[in-house]
């Protein structure tokens, strides 16, 4: 980056944060507003005319929302950086804005320093992010990745949460007892495990068996 103004939009659909923002920034050494918008549409228009260094959006606005917003933006500018300013936190949220190609993710409650930092940051390329943002990605990414069980893997596993040996879960199915033996198999490699066991334990966990209610 040079030493020159970056130049920036501010795009929410409520006009007092969206003013708030702007005052917030008004003085700020090296930074200028060179348009507003209430909506995603407005937003790309803004984008066409001014080429700014960055955009900071609303996540949810009408007409075209900050996810849309952010992806038109990215392929026909990709030289501005796209920094969502919102009160969502939810991991759908976050999810969609980052997979959108925002640079940055920060929430209203950021103060005028931490705005202004995480600006010039964007423009230089850096990701931005918020704490708790940054958290609920970092727990998101630890998380085991979710493998859907088939519908006979489940029928298998019901049928062995139901106490059955593999030979009564062959009659049960109507499969052979090798067939059943390969699903366990794949089953335990789904799910990581090594046992009958907790290879119902660890689907109920994750959500994936759903048993009958007694």
């Amino acid at each position: 980056m040079t030493s020159r103004e970056l130049r920036i939009i501010v795009v929410d659909d409520h006009t007092v944060m969206r003013a708030g923002v702007i005052a917030l920034l008004a003085s700020e050494p090296g930074i200028e507003i060179v348009g507003e918008a209430s909506d995603g549409r407005a937003a790309l228009e803004l984008v066409d005319r001014h080429d700014p260094d960055v955009a900071l959006i609303d996540l949810r606005m009408p007409v075209l929302d900050g996810v849309a917003t952010t992806t038109e933006i990215v392929a026909r500018h990709p030289r501005t950086r796209v920094l969502i300013l919102t009160t969502y936190d939810t991991d759908a949220d976050i999810e969609r804005g980052v997979e959108a190609g925002a640079i940055g993710y920060l929430l209203k409650d950021t103060t005028r320093d931490q705005l202004a930092d995480a600006i010039r940051a964007a423009a230089r390329g850096e990701t931005v992010l918020a704490p708790q943002v940054a958290q609920k990605l970092v727990a998101k990414m630890r998380q085991p990745i979710q493998v859907p069980l088939t519908t006979r893997e489940a029928e298998v596993l019901n049928a062995v949460a139901d106490g059955l040996t593999n030979a009564d879960i062959g009659k049960r199915l109507v499969i052979a007892e090798a067939t059943v033996k390969t699903h366990l198999l794949r089953l335990f490699a789904k799910l990581d495990v090594n046992d009958r066991t907790r290879a119902v334990v660890v689907a109920l966990e994750r959500g994936l068996l759903h048993r009958p209610s007694r």
